[in-house]
């Protein structure tokens, strides 16, 4: 009797082409290139952008058998991940998601990898039961996971109680014993976490008793370690030594910037530091380009208020003024906007405080009061310098707001950014800086004021009953009787907050004739927001409760971030 043959697992080409992702030609083509340079066809699969990413893991696993788990939703295990170091996961590029007593899950870009499989069995002595998922899911599954808390503990146990200075004779150090030092890698280590946590800023704070670390995440301060006092002096010298500060210096603030290679992207830091009654503390704003050049599409803007957005910014000439209280985003929105206009045909110029992020085709002054360049200085520089957009940082003073007014009305387009709680308060702001109604009411294309609201995460999100007060302040809003809201009930992604990202709110003000009248005859403030109402004028606080009744945010949120102005 003749024995059965062993069926032999199809090629990764043939499966694609029986799905028909690929052609036959197309097979053809990739044989031909494996045959050049001996590339694997799943590297020449996504060269050629012949498939994507997920679709290549979906379809490998069926090629070897071997189950396809999407991480984002099945999760990870916290005693999982404890059973492999993170030097080894990062090495493999695996993540553990489930551990028995004899079994350790573990997803994998590639469950071929042999010395791997080994080098996991020895080091947890368990039975490894491989699974297949994307590099970007893996990639993003070990970030939310392991946490340098340990290490950075770790590291600075090894910095001496008393710090001492190396001596100019001592230079015999080399430069990889100087990027291996205790102090050194505590600094890179709490900097690449607050990259990946999507911290804003990172707050290092002497107390009476100890050194407090905080990470700013989604507009919100957490506390993230509590290190002994012992290890501030080091950490801050290391910081201003980074920042090319002046360590002897501890009485004035100081100001710095450091750029930071994160491996896959450079990072740029600005440092403040000021005294205390403690000691000298620190913050370092994160500026990561990544967050900061968004679309104005993805900002937050409802599709009718972005349309309505968008016709002012189209204007050629006029003031658009964003405000807001600090925090609230309008930077991002400034930059957002000008990335909107044409920077070929248009001599954009920023005068700004600082230069957060630099662009390009655009002409960018630093405000420096030191050498006599302040906000208003610049501001009659920048009038001869041929400019089509200005764009104004902020108006902080009477003078500021006079002249940025008058390059409005001389045919140039002024975006400024400034300190109120509305819209409609906006106006009265600038009067109370000096600028004659008359004057603004010409000068004015329009006003948006805005807030930034947490986004309820979308991995642990959960119909659920929230507080009377947040009901009623929905339902007298919306006329609309609801007790259940989409609420986070906190996991890996979001760090146990329950919110994943921050979107804007906003309120859109455009300076019709109507509103120019009221203005211009004294109107009190509570008139001029009926009237924009009658024009269209969403506010925020129902712009907010408008989000939450798509699930994008809470009740919580929008109360605790905008005040109901009637």
């Amino acid at each position: 009797m003749e024995s059965p043959r062993k069926v032999l697992p199809k090629d990764l080409g043939e499966i694609l082409v029986e799905a028909k992702i690929i052609t036959e030609e197309k097979l053809q083509r990739i044989k031909e290139l494996q045959a050049k340079d001996g590339s694997k066809i799943e590297r020449i699969l996504l060269q050629e952008r012949l498939i994507t990413p997920p679709q290549l893991a979906f379809f490998t696993s069926l090629q070897l058998r071997v189950p396809f788990v999407n991480l984002k939703k099945e999760g990870v295990r916290p005693n999982a991940v404890a059973a492999i170091p993170e030097p080894i996961a990062r090495k493999y590029s695996v993540i553990p998601i489930d551990v028995t007593e004899t079994t350790l899950v573990v997803a994998m870009e590639d469950p071929r990898d042999i010395e791997a499989l080994e080098e996991l069995a020895a080091l947890t002595r368990k039975r490894i039961e491989p699974v297949l998922s994307t590099s970007q899911d893996i990639q993003e599954m070990i970030d939310l996971n392991y946490r340098i808390g340990g290490e950075i503990e770790e590291q600075l146990s090894q910095i001496p109680t008393r710090y001492q200075k190396v001596r100019v004779a001592e230079k015999r150090v080399s430069a990889e014993a100087i990027a291996q030092a205790p102090v050194v890698r505590a600094i890179d280590l709490l900097i690449k976490q607050g990259v990946r946590d999507r911290a804003s800023d990172i707050h290092v704070e002497p107390q009476e008793d100890r050194l407090r670390i905080r990470y700013r995440i989604d507009g919100i301060l957490h506390e993230v370690m509590s290190l002994p006092l012992s290890v501030h002096p080091p950490l801050l010298s290391r910081v201003k030594i980074m920042a090319g500060l002046n360590i002897a210096e501890r009485r004035r603030p100081q100001d710095g910037q450091i750029t930071f290679d994160m491996g896959d992207r450079a990072v740029d830091l600005r440092v403040a530091t000021t005294g205390t009654v403690y000691g000298e503390m620190v913050v370092l704003r994160i500026l990561d380009k990544s967050f900061a050049f968004l679309p104005l599409a993805e900002l937050g803007f409802l599709p009718d208020v972005l349309e309505k957005y968008l016709r002012m910014v189209k204007t050629p000439f006029g003031m658009i003024l964003i405000s807001g209280p600090t925090g609230s985003g309008k930077t991002t929105t400034q930059y957002a906007t000008v990335n909107q206009l044409d920077a070929v045909g248009r001599n954009i110029i920023t005068i700004e405080d600082p230069v957060e992020y630099r662009f390009n085709n655009i002409n960018q002054i630093q405000v420096n009061p030191a050498a006599g360049l302040t906000f208003a200085s610049g501001l009659r520089a920048t009038m001869r310098l041929d400019p089509n957009v200005i764009l104004v940082g902020e108006i902080r003073d009477a003078e500021t707001a006079q002249i940025s007014t008058q390059a409005s009305l001389t045919g140039h387009l002024v975006l400024s950014s400034i300190h109120a709680n509305d819209a409609v308060s906006t106006i009265f702001r600038m009067i109370d800086l000096g600028v004659e109604p008359y004057l603004l009411t010409s000068a004015l294309v329009g006003i948006v004021a805005q807030r930034m609201v947490r986004r309820v995460c979308h991995y642990c999100s959960r119909p659920t009953k929230v507080l009377p007060d947040e009901q009623l302040a929905y339902e007298q809003e919306m006329n609309e009787n609801r007790s259940e809201f989409l609420v986070g009930t906190g996991c890996n992604f979001c760090a146990g907050t329950g919110y994943l990202g921050r979107t804007g709110i906003y309120e859109v003000l455009v300076m019709r004739e109507s509103i120019r009248r009221l203005v211009l005859g004294g109107g009190d403030s509570d008139a001029i927001r009926v009237e924009a109402k009658k024009e269209g004028m969403i506010s925020l606080w129902h712009d907010g409760m408008l989000k939450v009744k798509e699930g994008v945010t809470t009740p919580h949120e929008v109360i605790r971030n905008v005040f109901s102005i009637g």
